[in-house]
Order: structure tokens, then C-alpha cells, then sequence
């Protein structure tokens, strides 16, 4: 691509504006390099707004950006058990992505060697200096910036060769209730109440935004995502059969999907080139949830550049990814039934612990604790065959026998 080559070499270009792209340009800014955030124009390569949701203890880097928050959690088992309880000091967390690209931005403004472009990444690649960007501008000009060093955070095509593969995928409804019908205090997190799809598992998730507002989702861990007007009807059912909402409004929806997979991806590309963020395996295989990672992520690569030694640090320790890889194989085949998993893991796990480990933070002593209360036999023949199979490009699970 010929065009105008953009004459500053940064210390690193960072491509792609959602989470792993902002948190790593705020972190590097605070420890002064400098820093060209390249974000996608308005049009269809512009992600939607998105909700991002995280626990955390005190107050965050972010907190401007928090919307909502609760200090107490809750699961639904399928015959409607509740397990309540606060995780102190822990705090669930609601991060809207508008809000957050708000605030990073003018922190940005107000860092002397930092800027953002509006132009379409084509190319990444190594270069004498280090690496460089091909990209075109929004009035449709080619530019190519250049950098030390690369950190890419677009989505990949396909997912990497994987022993198993399941999807996240759900559709929520932001609602407004005639009358109120939530408990502002308390949020959600699996409510097992809904009809369960032959393979895989079904919950509603629902954060009470205020007494008359939440958002409320569908969500599916199975082998393929559903259509929009699926999503709609198990909505319909969830709000109306379930939670009994009586009329309310939807005010905005939104719909995604999450890969949940063993599969390693790659974090470097080239000499100078870094993946970060779920492009770089930053979503923990078992959940889903990537913000937390992104953050501890982007806070290490900056520190790490500041020293001298570049390089993107594993988002997830081994153990956590062995345990991972053991549980959506369990799930997977079906020898574990998901909505008795998780609820039993909640009742008999202190929901402190639980997310910590969720999040890669316990101890061994801990995990092997949470090993004893899950179910035994399938759980152990699944971990003495992770190991012997193969990983696959297929885009589905190894078929159970």
C-alpha cells in the first residue's frame, strides 16, 4: 500500500479501540511512553456499545467509568434454590463501553506524547525500527504509522487448533418496568430457571440498575450460537414466565458471542508484534470474562516496556488453563450436568473464594479444595484424557466416543 508514511516512530502503536486496546494505552501513557491509539471510523468495522463486567476489591483505575455495582450475589439452581451472599471485599462491577472510551480518551488528551486515529487497520508488520501499521484514514487515504513495537488487539479469524470449543452467546434487554420489580442491591449471576438446550446450558443473568430498570440476558454455553428472534423468545419467556415482570420497555438490547476454548493463542507475531486481549487469550476459557484479565494484562506490558523487556505476559497462569480445559471437556460431553455443577459449586464454595479462582487469583491449597467439591469421577476421567487428545482447526469440540 503506497501512501503517506506518518514520520514519528512511537514507542508502541496499539490498534483496535475496545477494551485491551484502551487499557493498554492509558497504562502506557502513565508510565511515559509514547502512544498511537489506531480506533476504527464510524461504519460497520465500529463495535456496537457493549457491557463489560468484572469483580474488584476497592476502588479501580476505572471507576469513573462504572455504572452500576453490587456488594451481594446470587445464584438460581433449576428448582429455584437461591445461594445469596457477599463477597467482600469484592464488588461486581458494570463497565459501559461509551463511558469508558470517554474517559480514556481525555486522559489521553491530556498525556503530551499519546494520540488517537480514526483509520482501518490492513497490515501489521515487522520493520528495521521495529513494526509498522498499514492503514487507511476515514476520508480514504492510506497512512502508515510506525512503532517500536505493535500491540494488536483485533479479533482473529477462526480459532486456533483446540481440543474443545464451546460458545458463549446471549442477547439482553435493557428494561424499564411499570412498577418495580428488582432489588437494587443484589445481582444475578446464573438463574437456572430457563428451559435447557440438549447440549450445553442455558441461565438468565439479570443486574438490577435500578428498582424499575436491569438489564436482563439470555445466555447459552453450547456448540452454536442462536438466531435473534430464539434470543427473543427465551427473553420473553425468561421476563415474562420466569422473573413475572409484567409490561415493561425494552430501551436497548444487545447480543454477542464468547468463544470458551482450550485453544492457545498465539501472543506474538512477528518480531516487534503482540497480540493482546482476547486476541491474545485474554478471555478465561471456563467464563468468558475478560475485562479483569485485560487489566492486569495491560498494567504488566506497560511496566514490562518501561524496563526493557517487551513482551505480553500469559493472561492466565497453567493451572487455571489445565482446570479450564478439564471442565468445557466435563461440559462438553455432557458427563457433567452444567446447571448442577455450578450451582453446587456456589452452595458449597464461600463466593469469595470462588470468583477469586474464578479470576486466577487462589492458592494451589485453595484449587485443590474446589477440586473436592466437584463432581469426582467424571471430573477425574476427564483430566486423564485431556492430555491424550488431539487439537483440532474443525471449529467444533473433539466428538465425545
Amino acid at each position: 500500500m503506497s501512501g503517506r508514511v506518518h514520520g514519528r516512530v512511537d514507542d508502541a502503536v496499539v490498534v483496535g479501540g475496545g477494551a485491551a486496546g484502551l487499557c493498554l494505552a492509558h497504562w502506557l501513557t502513565r508510565t511515559g511512553s509514547g502512544v498511537t491509539l489506531v480506533e476504527a471510523p464510524d461504519g460497520p468495522l465500529r463495535p456496537a456499545e457493549r457491557t463489560w463486567c468484572h469483580w474488584e476489591a476497592g476502588t479501580g483505575e476505572f471507576e469513573e467509568a462504572v455504572v452500576a455495582s453490587w456488594r451481594c450475589l446470587r445464584v438460581r439452581g433449576p428448582d429455584g434454590c437461591v445461594i445469596e451472599s457477599e463477597p467482600a471485599p469484592l464488588r461486581y462491577r458494570m463497565v459501559r463501553s461509551g463511558l469508558f472510551e470517554q474517559l480514556v480518551h481525555s486522559r489521553l488528551t491530556e498525556a503530551p506524547a499519546a494520540r488517537v486515529l480514526r483509520a482501518t487497520a490492513h497490515e501489521v508488520l515487522d520493520a528495521p525500527y521495529g513494526a509498522e501499521v498499514r492503514c487507511t484514514t476515514a476520508d480514504g487515504k492510506p497512512l502508515t504509522l510506525r512503532g517500536r513495537y505493535v500491540f494488536d488487539s483485533r479479533p482473529v479469524r477462526g480459532t486456533p487448533p483446540h481440543r474443545t470449543l464451546l460458545l458463549q452467546h446471549f442477547r439482553g434487554w435493557f428494561v424499564r418496568t411499570a412498577v418495580p420489580r428488582f432489588e437494587p442491591g443484589v445481582a444475578d449471576l446464573m438463574d437456572f430457571r430457563v428451559p435447557q438446550p440438549r447440549h450445553g446450558l442455558a441461565f438468565g443473568y439479570v443486574l438490577p440498575l435500578a428498582p424499575d430498570r436491569a438489564l436482563v440476558e439470555y445466555t447459552e454455553f453450547s456448540r452454536a450460537p442462536l438466531t435473534t428472534a430464539a434470543y427473543e423468545a427465551a427473553l420473553r419467556q425468561y421476563t415474562g414466565g420466569v422473573l413475572g415482570l409484567g409490561r415493561f420497555a425494552v430501551e436497548s438490547a444487545e447480543q454477542g458471542v464468547i468463544p470458551m476454548t482450550d485453544a492457545r493463542f498465539p501472543r506474538r507475531t512477528g518480531r516487534a508484534v503482540f497480540r493482546i486481549g482476547a486476541a491474545g487469550g485474554a478471555t478465561r476459557p471456563a467464563t468468558g470474562y475478560t475485562f479483569a484479565a485485560v487489566q492486569r494484562q495491560s498494567r504488566a506490558i506497560a511496566t514490562a516496556l518501561r524496563d526493557g523487556r517487551p513482551g505480553v505476559p500469559a493472561p492466565h497462569g497453567r493451572r487455571a488453563l489445565a482446570m479450564d480445559a478439564v471442565l468445557l471437556r466435563a461440559l462438553d460431553t455432557g458427563r457433567v450436568d452444567g446447571p448442577r455443577f455450578f450451582t453446587d459449586l456456589f452452595r458449597r464454595i464461600p463466593m469469595e473464594r470462588l470468583l477469586r479462582f474464578l479470576d486466577g487469583g487462589s492458592t494451589p491449597w485453595e484449587e485443590f479444595g474446589i477440586g473436592l467439591r466437584t463432581p469426582m469421577v467424571p471430573m477425574l476421567r476427564t483430566a486423564a484424557e485431556v492430555p491424550f487428545l488431539a487439537r483440532r482447526t474443525t471449529g467444533r469440540s473433539e466428538e465425545s466416543p
